[in-house]
Parts: C-alpha cells; sequence; structure tokens
C-alpha cells in the first residue's frame, strides 16, 4: 500500500506491507532510530511516540494506521531554538541513565505538558505508568518532569511581561 504520513512536520510517502508496523516504517523506512524497539508486545513503552498528538505505542500500530496523520517522534522534539524543555528537564534532573526507555518517556512526558501543563507528581506517574524503566526509579523522571513544567512557566511569564 502506499501511504503518506507526516513526521516531525515533513511528509513521507512510501510503498509499504499492510502488516508493517510503525515502529519499522520510523526505523527502517525513515531511519529515524531515536524510536527505540524492545519487547514488540506493547510491555515496555519504549517505542512510544505521538500520532495526532497523542502518545502511541508504534509497536501496536500499524504503518498504514498513520496514513494521513500526523507522528512526532523524539527527534522532532529539539527545535532552532534548542532542546525541547521536556529534554532538558531529563538532562538537569538526571531522569535517564542508560537512555533506552528515554525517547519513549520523553514522548509521554511531552504530551502530558501539552495538556497540562501543572499535572502532580502522581500525574505524572500515571502518564508514565505504561512505561518501564529499570534504571532510574522513576523519581528523577518524575523530577525531569517537574523541572520542565517549571520552565515551559517560567517561558510563559516571560512573555507576558513582554507583552505587556
Amino acid at each position: 500500500m502506499q501511504i503518506t504520513v507526516t513526521v516531525n512536520g515533513a511528509a513521507h510517502t512510501r510503498e509499504v506491507e499492510p502488516r508493517l508496523l510503525l515502529v519499522h516504517f520510523l526505523r527502517d523506512e525513515l531511519r529515524l532510530t531515536g524510536t527505540h524497539w524492545g519487547c514488540d508486545t506493547s510491555n515496555c513503552g519504549v517505542c512510544v511516540v505521538q500520532l495526532d498528538g497523542q502518545p502511541v505505542k508504534s509497536c501496536t500500530v500499524l504503518a498504514v494506521m498513520a496514513d494521513g496523520r500526523e507522528v512526532r517522534t523524539v527527534e522532532g522534539l529539539a527545535g532552532a531554538a534548542g532542546l525541547d524543555p521536556v529534554q532538558q528537564g531529563f538532562s538537569d534532573k538526571h531522569g535517564l541513565q542508560c537512555g533506552f526507555c528515554t525517547p519513549g518517556m520523553m514522548m509521554t512526558c511531552r504530551a502530558l505538558l501539552d495538556r497540562n501543563p501543572d499535572p502532580s507528581d502522581t500525574e505524572i506517574r500515571v502518564a508514565i505508568s505504561g512505561q518501564i524503566c529499570r534504571c532510574t526509579g522513576y523519581e528523577n523522571i518524575v523530577r525531569s518532569v517537574r523541572a520542565a513544567a517549571e520552565m515551559e512557566r517560567a517561558a510563559r511569564v516571560e512573555v507576558e511581561e513582554v507583552q505587556a
């Protein structure tokens, strides 16, 4: 089947097998290897990307299901101004160790902050509950998301002050 998927703002048209998973489309067809492939059973969550702004486990989504839709991967987080606050928070607060789960965690956390700019620790833990990290014990991940939320709040205040 021919599909066209917008990934990180760029449209990509490819011929794919109907059974091709989105994770393999991203990694093998588009060479976007920031999306990791882990358990292949949807248990670990390392393959999380955003599909139309919602976090999904790309090992459970067929590439053809993304036809005509928007996908955002970890490669799409940083912008011209630098790292996304989620990326900066993970760096500043040591929200990663081996880094294997980190891209998926970041995509889930970005989606959380997009819909809830001031989540509680419980809300952060619930958001990442479908993902497994074997290294950090999650506390630093929670701290990372709180730091990202604080950065975004500070940036909003700065913009409001400039506009006033």
